[in-house]
């Protein structure tokens, strides 16, 4: 089988994480030192009660109101206006990913949620890492030796068993251009398909003949 990237190759392990009590000058230097854009925050259980974003701390400070509506309504609004710590201003309940989620389904899940990242947990809801938008990216933003490598190796090679040299592949900008004769036209199909599959490629221009047909 190719092997197919999921959350857990591609997220932080390491997580900048807030705890409920944390002061929001103290949470807005952790964000600004760390570079990063949101921390989670967790209990003293390591449980993942919500979500600090550096656009809530800004809004926050400044009394700007979030534009897509989600600081809600009267009470909870005014609340939060008043909040002094991490737990009073945090988003809850949090969106979360799995480390066996394959890169498009948390893709998905970060388009359909309109977030630029996702916490990590296990089965028991502990975090164990954090996804962002760029380490989903970076999957599908392969060099062109790492692509031609792989079709040649695992697909040709160890999948198709082919002939070394029966088949020459070139990866140019993401596009894997594969000529030569393989054994059976049936498996030009199969080989076209299983370039299409793999993370990076744009495109395959296919220029195969079959040995005989079936």
């Amino acid at each position: 089988m190719l092997h197919r990237h999921t959350v857990g190759d591609v997220m932080t392990e390491e997580v900048v994480t807030l705890r409920p009590t944390t002061p929001l000058h103290e949470a807005a230097a952790l964000l600004d030192a760390n570079d990063i854009v949101a921390a989670p925050v967790v209990d003293d259980a390591g449980d993942l009660v919500g979500v600090v974003s550096a656009s809530d701390v800004l809004r926050h400070e400044t009394g700007t109101p979030d534009p897509q509506g989600r600081g809600g309504t009267g009470e909870h609004v005014w609340s939060k206006a008043r909040a002094q710590t991490a737990g009073e201003l945090m988003s809850s309940p949090v969106f979360t990913a799995r480390a066996d989620w394959t890169i498009p389904r948390a893709t998905r899940e970060l388009r359909r949620r309109h977030v630029k990242q996702l916490p990590v947990v296990d089965t028991d809801g502990l975090l164990t890492g954090i996804v962002t938008r760029s380490d989903l990216l970076d999957v599908f933003i392969r060099p062109d030796a790492e692509i031609r490598g792989q079709v040649e190796q695992d697909i040709l090679g160890r999948m198709l068993g082919l002939d070394e040299g029966s088949v020459t592949v070139e990866a140019r900008d993401g596009v894997v251009t594969l000529r030569g004769q393989v054994p059976q036209t049936r498996l030009v199909p199969v080989i076209v398909g299983l370039c299409q599959g793999l993370e990076g490629v744009v495109d395959v221009d296919a220029h195969l003949s079959g040995g005989r047909a079936d």
